[in-house]
């Protein structure tokens, strides 16, 4: 099966064919897949070479003049190392883009925590009016990669990753769905995060949600969830953990409830190893995942 990256380059490229207001913006990382594209539409296939800043920047220009520009590099690369232009050029002048990352959390365990970017999505959580997609499969990055570009003016980041669940499931951009309902606390499994929920949660009482769309954080079907469910909340994502803790809390802010934040931790693992080792040693594969939902929930 190919991977969700491999899917964005040939997406990508017909959208350039089918709309003259897409741009797609590269910082060398990329840009072998949008050769063909270069050569159709060089004025909107557009290297900065390795300079992330200038990125950003190119690609909040483009949109000052009315296009829709993708901007595309590994996540460290895209959040972390140009945030200030993340949050000026394309904040503060409010305009938007499409920014879309490769490597998630640990995709390339071989390129070092310089290649890691586990706080991505909690970085852009300071800023406003982000929307956050976090697919799971490479058939809902293609749908939700439609979905923000087609989302008018409005700042999208597509988080993409190498880890897919095996399937595909429906996805709006914008709606947590139900996979499975139970009466003893609800899990909400984000993007990649499913069939590691799904396999932990086997013999549990529990219904679990599916998040493709983190921000804006679908509070009322985790509120609907747990009026069957109860109010004891997990959440399981595939970047820092208790990223989405706050909301969750604040959906749930008039009634008793508890919250358990499960995901990447802080602590830098200096060895680079595999992603399997990297998602047991931080506590995210199906039998780790298995005793902390159970602990949590008294299963």
């Amino acid at each position: 099966m190919d991977t969700m990256r491999d899917r964005f380059a040939p997406v990508v490229s017909r959208m350039l064919d089918e709309d003259p207001r897409v741009a797609v913006v590269l910082a060398e990382i990329g840009k072998d897949g949008f050769a063909d594209a270069q050569l159709r539409h060089p004025e909107r296939v557009i290297n900065v070479g390795i300079r992330e800043q200038l990125l950003v920047g190119a690609g909040a220009g483009l949109a000052l003049t009315g296009m829709r520009p993708i901007v595309h590099t590994f996540a460290s690369f895209l959040v972390e190392r140009p945030f200030e232009q993340v949050k000026l050029d394309l904040g503060h002048q409010d305009v938007g883009a499409v920014l879309v990352s490769a490597a998630a959390s640990f995709d390339w365990p071989a390129g070092g925590f310089t290649h890691m970017a586990p706080g991505d999505v909690a970085l852009l959580d300071t800023l406003d009016g982000w929307t956050v997609h976090v697919p799971g499969h490479p058939d809902e990055a293609e749908t939700l990669l439609r979905h923000a570009v087609a989302a008018g003016d409005d700042k999208v980041y597509v988080r993409l990753s190498v880890q897919s669940n095996a399937e595909a499931r429906p996805v709006d951009g914008t709606s947590f769905h139900t996979v499975r309902e139970g009466s003893s606390g609800v899990v909400v499994a984000v993007g990649p995060m499913l069939d590691n929920v799904l396999a932990a949660t086997e013999d549990l009482d529990v219904t679990v949600l599916y998040a493709t769309t983190v921000r804006p954080f679908d509070a009322e079907a985790l509120r609907a969830a747990t009026q069957a469910a109860g109010t004891d909340v997990v959440l399981v994502e595939p970047y820092l953990a208790g990223t989405s803790t706050t909301a969750a809390n604040d959906a749930l802010a008039d009634v008793p409830h508890r919250v358990l934040g499960l995901g990447v931790g802080r602590a830098e693992l200096r060895r680079y190893g595999t992603i399997t080792e990297h998602l047991t040693a931080h506590s995210l594969d199906p039998q780790s995942l298995r005793e902390r939902i159970g602990g949590f929930l008294g299963g």
